[in-house]
Protein backbone atom coordinates (compact mmCIF):
# COMPACT_ATOMS: atom_id res chain seq x y z
CA UNK A 1 0.00 0.00 0.00
CA UNK A 2 3.16 2.32 0.58
CA UNK A 3 4.16 2.06 -2.71
CA UNK A 4 0.67 2.38 -4.54
CA UNK A 5 1.21 5.98 -2.44
CA UNK A 6 4.26 7.03 -3.37
CA UNK A 7 3.93 6.27 -7.33
CA UNK A 8 0.30 8.28 -6.83
CA UNK A 9 2.01 11.14 -5.26
CA UNK A 10 4.81 11.28 -7.62
CA UNK A 11 2.21 11.35 -10.72
CA UNK A 12 0.40 13.77 -9.25
CA UNK A 13 3.51 16.05 -8.60
CA UNK A 14 4.71 15.41 -12.49
CA UNK A 15 1.28 16.66 -13.68
CA UNK A 16 1.01 19.63 -11.77
CA UNK A 17 4.61 20.46 -12.46
CA UNK A 18 4.21 19.91 -15.99
CA UNK A 19 0.52 22.27 -15.77
CA UNK A 20 3.30 24.55 -14.48
CA UNK A 21 5.19 24.88 -16.88
CA UNK A 22 2.74 25.15 -19.67
CA UNK A 23 1.29 28.11 -17.76
CA UNK A 24 4.44 29.91 -17.82
CA UNK A 25 5.09 29.28 -21.38
CA UNK A 26 1.52 30.63 -22.07
CA UNK A 27 1.95 33.85 -20.65
CA UNK A 28 5.60 34.54 -21.88
CA UNK A 29 3.53 33.86 -25.09
CA UNK A 30 1.62 36.43 -24.52
CA UNK A 31 3.91 38.91 -23.51
CA UNK A 32 5.69 38.14 -26.58
CA UNK A 33 2.20 38.75 -28.70
CA UNK A 34 1.76 41.95 -26.74
CA UNK A 35 5.34 43.12 -27.69
CA UNK A 36 5.91 42.62 -31.48
CA UNK A 37 2.19 43.52 -31.84
CA UNK A 38 1.65 47.29 -33.45
CA UNK A 39 -1.09 49.20 -31.42
CA UNK A 40 -3.81 49.92 -34.28
CA UNK A 41 -4.33 54.01 -33.03
CA UNK A 42 -0.44 54.27 -33.88
CA UNK A 43 -1.19 52.61 -37.28
CA UNK A 44 -3.98 54.70 -37.81
CA UNK A 45 -2.36 57.80 -36.09
CA UNK A 46 0.61 57.46 -38.82
CA UNK A 47 -1.57 56.76 -42.06
CA UNK A 48 -1.94 59.93 -43.62
CA UNK A 49 0.17 63.13 -44.27
CA UNK A 50 -0.85 66.41 -45.14
CA UNK A 51 0.23 70.32 -45.20
CA UNK A 52 -0.36 74.00 -45.07
CA UNK A 53 2.25 76.46 -46.81
CA UNK A 54 2.58 80.38 -47.92
CA UNK A 55 4.29 81.29 -50.69
CA UNK A 56 5.56 84.69 -52.84
CA UNK A 57 5.62 84.60 -56.76
CA UNK A 58 7.40 86.25 -59.06
CA UNK A 59 5.06 86.41 -62.52
CA UNK A 60 7.31 87.02 -65.65
CA UNK A 61 4.39 88.15 -68.44
CA UNK A 62 5.02 87.32 -71.71
CA UNK A 63 5.35 90.94 -72.98
CA UNK A 64 3.22 90.67 -76.45
CA UNK A 65 -0.39 91.01 -74.75
CA UNK A 66 -3.01 93.14 -75.95
CA UNK A 67 -2.41 95.21 -73.02
CA UNK A 68 0.88 96.62 -73.62
CA UNK A 69 -0.72 96.99 -77.46
CA UNK A 70 -3.67 99.28 -75.61
CA UNK A 71 -0.60 101.01 -73.50
CA UNK A 72 1.21 102.07 -76.75
CA UNK A 73 -2.37 103.00 -78.01
CA UNK A 74 -3.35 105.32 -75.09
CA UNK A 75 -0.39 106.66 -74.97
CA UNK A 76 -0.13 108.55 -78.40
CA UNK A 77 -3.33 109.85 -76.56
CA UNK A 78 -2.07 111.24 -73.93
CA UNK A 79 -0.69 114.36 -75.03
CA UNK A 80 3.10 114.30 -73.13
CA UNK A 81 2.16 111.09 -71.11
CA UNK A 82 3.11 107.37 -71.40
CA UNK A 83 1.61 104.16 -69.84
CA UNK A 84 4.08 101.41 -68.76
CA UNK A 85 3.91 97.86 -70.08
CA UNK A 86 2.98 94.71 -68.40
CA UNK A 87 6.11 92.98 -67.12
CA UNK A 88 6.30 91.62 -64.12
CA UNK A 89 3.80 91.13 -61.34
CA UNK A 90 4.17 89.64 -58.03
CA UNK A 91 1.58 87.75 -55.34
CA UNK A 92 1.21 86.15 -52.49
CA UNK A 93 -0.46 82.41 -52.20
CA UNK A 94 -1.54 79.55 -50.07
CA UNK A 95 -2.74 76.31 -49.57
CA UNK A 96 -3.78 73.34 -48.10
CA UNK A 97 -2.97 69.46 -49.54
CA UNK A 98 -2.36 66.01 -48.43
CA UNK A 99 -0.31 62.67 -49.61
CA UNK A 100 -2.23 59.57 -50.94
CA UNK A 101 -0.38 56.37 -52.34
CA UNK A 102 2.95 57.48 -50.96
CA UNK A 103 4.15 59.43 -54.01
CA UNK A 104 1.14 61.30 -55.40
CA UNK A 105 -0.64 64.38 -53.67
CA UNK A 106 -3.63 67.36 -54.22
CA UNK A 107 -3.77 70.79 -53.27
CA UNK A 108 -6.72 73.13 -52.85
CA UNK A 109 -5.44 76.66 -52.30
CA UNK A 110 -5.59 80.45 -53.45
CA UNK A 111 -3.67 83.91 -54.68
CA UNK A 112 -3.88 86.97 -54.56
CA UNK A 113 -1.90 89.47 -57.00
CA UNK A 114 -0.25 92.94 -55.60
CA UNK A 115 -2.05 95.71 -57.48
CA UNK A 116 -0.16 96.48 -61.20
CA UNK A 117 -0.99 100.30 -61.01
CA UNK A 118 0.40 102.61 -63.56
CA UNK A 119 -0.37 106.55 -62.70
CA UNK A 120 0.82 109.70 -64.29
CA UNK A 121 1.35 112.75 -62.20
CA UNK A 122 -0.26 115.83 -63.86
CA UNK A 123 -2.68 117.55 -66.04
CA UNK A 124 -2.56 116.03 -69.93
CA UNK A 125 -4.10 116.45 -73.05
CA UNK A 126 -6.95 113.50 -74.00
CA UNK A 127 -7.00 113.68 -77.83
CA UNK A 128 -9.96 111.41 -78.00
CA UNK A 129 -12.07 113.88 -76.04
CA UNK A 130 -10.78 116.86 -76.69
CA UNK A 131 -10.54 117.53 -72.47
CA UNK A 132 -7.92 117.83 -69.77
CA UNK A 133 -7.37 114.73 -67.73
CA UNK A 134 -5.87 115.01 -64.65
CA UNK A 135 -3.19 111.51 -62.66
CA UNK A 136 -4.44 109.34 -65.69
CA UNK A 137 -4.71 105.83 -63.74
CA UNK A 138 -4.52 102.54 -64.84
CA UNK A 139 -5.04 99.59 -62.32
CA UNK A 140 -5.38 95.84 -62.20
CA UNK A 141 -5.75 93.42 -59.41
CA UNK A 142 -6.08 89.71 -60.09
CA UNK A 143 -6.97 86.66 -57.31
CA UNK A 144 -8.34 83.08 -57.60
CA UNK A 145 -8.72 79.88 -56.48
CA UNK A 146 -6.78 76.48 -57.24
CA UNK A 147 -6.80 72.89 -57.36
CA UNK A 148 -3.84 70.79 -57.97
CA UNK A 149 -2.39 67.56 -58.36
CA UNK A 150 0.87 65.99 -58.84
CA UNK A 151 3.51 63.21 -58.18
CA UNK A 152 6.87 63.12 -56.17
CA UNK A 153 9.61 61.57 -58.91
CA UNK A 154 12.06 61.15 -55.55
CA UNK A 155 11.77 61.87 -51.95
CA UNK A 156 8.13 61.13 -51.19
CA UNK A 157 7.50 62.36 -47.54
CA UNK A 158 6.99 59.31 -44.94
CA UNK A 159 5.42 58.84 -41.85
CA UNK A 160 8.64 59.14 -39.74
CA UNK A 161 10.15 62.32 -40.49
CA UNK A 162 8.16 63.50 -43.49
CA UNK A 163 11.14 64.86 -45.79
CA UNK A 164 14.33 64.15 -45.04
CA UNK A 165 16.42 64.66 -48.16
CA UNK A 166 16.15 66.31 -51.43
CA UNK A 167 12.28 65.88 -52.90
CA UNK A 168 11.34 66.37 -56.66
CA UNK A 169 7.94 66.85 -57.90
CA UNK A 170 5.52 67.51 -61.13
CA UNK A 171 2.24 68.82 -60.57
CA UNK A 172 -0.54 71.02 -62.45
CA UNK A 173 -3.17 73.30 -61.16
CA UNK A 174 -6.39 74.47 -62.26
CA UNK A 175 -8.20 77.30 -61.21
CA UNK A 176 -10.87 79.86 -61.37
CA UNK A 177 -9.53 83.79 -61.67
CA UNK A 178 -11.41 87.32 -60.83
CA UNK A 179 -9.69 90.66 -62.71
CA UNK A 180 -10.33 93.74 -62.25
CA UNK A 181 -9.04 96.75 -64.16
CA UNK A 182 -9.77 100.72 -63.22
CA UNK A 183 -8.93 103.66 -65.58
CA UNK A 184 -9.57 107.13 -65.46
CA UNK A 185 -12.99 108.38 -65.74
CA UNK A 186 -12.49 110.05 -69.46
CA UNK A 187 -11.46 107.05 -71.35
CA UNK A 188 -13.11 106.81 -74.26
CA UNK A 189 -14.60 103.00 -74.05
CA UNK A 190 -17.00 101.65 -76.52
CA UNK A 191 -20.23 100.24 -75.73
CA UNK A 192 -20.92 97.69 -77.35
CA UNK A 193 -24.64 97.95 -77.57
CA UNK A 194 -24.78 101.14 -79.29
CA UNK A 195 -21.28 101.73 -80.45
CA UNK A 196 -21.40 104.66 -78.71
CA UNK A 197 -18.99 106.14 -75.98
CA UNK A 198 -20.01 106.56 -72.44
CA UNK A 199 -18.18 109.07 -70.51
CA UNK A 200 -17.67 108.08 -66.82
CA UNK A 201 -16.15 104.31 -66.43
CA UNK A 202 -16.45 102.04 -63.58
CA UNK A 203 -14.54 98.77 -62.95
CA UNK A 204 -13.81 96.73 -66.08
CA UNK A 205 -14.04 92.97 -64.91
CA UNK A 206 -13.49 89.46 -66.44
CA UNK A 207 -13.23 86.12 -65.01
CA UNK A 208 -11.44 83.33 -66.49
CA UNK A 209 -10.06 79.82 -65.75
CA UNK A 210 -6.15 79.14 -65.08
CA UNK A 211 -4.03 76.45 -65.53
CA UNK A 212 -0.79 76.13 -64.37
CA UNK A 213 2.16 73.39 -64.84
CA UNK A 214 4.83 72.90 -62.75
CA UNK A 215 8.50 71.53 -61.61
CA UNK A 216 9.73 71.99 -57.85
CA UNK A 217 11.79 70.94 -55.32
CA UNK A 218 11.46 70.43 -51.40
CA UNK A 219 14.49 70.45 -48.94
CA UNK A 220 13.75 70.32 -45.10
CA UNK A 221 15.18 73.80 -43.32
CA UNK A 222 15.66 72.42 -40.02
CA UNK A 223 13.68 75.50 -38.31
CA UNK A 224 10.30 74.39 -36.71
CA UNK A 225 10.19 71.29 -39.17
CA UNK A 226 9.46 73.71 -42.20
CA UNK A 227 10.14 72.97 -45.44
CA UNK A 228 11.66 75.08 -48.61
CA UNK A 229 10.06 75.14 -51.85
CA UNK A 230 11.43 75.95 -54.61
CA UNK A 231 8.84 75.44 -57.78
CA UNK A 232 9.19 76.72 -61.75
CA UNK A 233 5.99 76.87 -63.54
CA UNK A 234 4.13 78.37 -66.72
CA UNK A 235 0.76 79.99 -66.19
CA UNK A 236 -1.91 79.95 -68.95
CA UNK A 237 -4.51 82.97 -68.12
CA UNK A 238 -6.23 85.14 -70.21
CA UNK A 239 -9.13 87.14 -69.25
CA UNK A 240 -11.19 87.33 -72.80
CA UNK A 241 -14.00 89.37 -71.25
CA UNK A 242 -13.39 92.04 -69.64
CA UNK A 243 -16.39 94.71 -69.46
CA UNK A 244 -18.61 96.44 -67.50
CA UNK A 245 -22.01 97.15 -68.11
CA UNK A 246 -23.85 100.54 -67.88
CA UNK A 247 -27.48 100.88 -66.53
CA UNK A 248 -29.32 99.95 -69.62
CA UNK A 249 -27.31 96.58 -68.91
CA UNK A 250 -25.41 97.20 -72.13
CA UNK A 251 -21.75 96.16 -72.46
CA UNK A 252 -19.10 98.73 -71.88
CA UNK A 253 -15.53 97.78 -73.15
CA UNK A 254 -12.00 98.48 -73.83
CA UNK A 255 -10.88 98.88 -77.13
CA UNK A 256 -7.29 99.77 -79.24
CA UNK A 257 -9.54 102.16 -81.72
CA UNK A 258 -13.23 102.41 -80.66
CA UNK A 259 -14.15 99.04 -82.71
CA UNK A 260 -15.14 96.06 -81.83
CA UNK A 261 -12.67 94.14 -83.87
CA UNK A 262 -9.83 95.48 -81.08
CA UNK A 263 -11.64 94.39 -78.12
CA UNK A 264 -8.62 94.10 -75.18
CA UNK A 265 -8.41 91.36 -73.58
CA UNK A 266 -6.33 90.74 -70.18
CA UNK A 267 -3.62 88.08 -71.11
CA UNK A 268 -1.38 87.64 -67.80
CA UNK A 269 0.44 84.23 -69.08
CA UNK A 270 3.71 83.91 -68.38
CA UNK A 271 6.47 82.04 -66.86
CA UNK A 272 6.54 82.27 -62.97
CA UNK A 273 8.97 81.47 -60.03
CA UNK A 274 7.71 80.67 -56.33
CA UNK A 275 9.15 80.49 -52.97
CA UNK A 276 7.30 78.89 -50.39
CA UNK A 277 7.31 77.62 -46.71
CA UNK A 278 5.89 74.23 -45.94
CA UNK A 279 5.07 72.36 -42.83
CA UNK A 280 3.85 69.13 -43.34
CA UNK A 281 1.75 67.08 -40.28
CA UNK A 282 0.39 64.01 -39.62
CA UNK A 283 -2.92 61.85 -38.87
Amino acid sequence: MKFARIIALGLILAIAGSSLVTAQDSEQDIVDRYLTRKPKTEKAGNDNIGWLSGSFSVNRINKNNPYNSFAIAESSNIQGGSLLWLDKAFSFGGDVGFVFGKKFYASVGGEYWLSMKNELAGDFLYTPTSSTITNPTSQIKVYGMTLGAGYFLTGAPNNINHVNKLAVKIGAQAGYYVANWDLWPEYSNLNLSTNTSTGVNTTFRGTTPGFTLNLSTEYPTNLWGLVAVIDMNYLMLNFDNVAWYNSQDEEVVVTLDGTESTRVDLDLSGIRGKFELKRYFSW
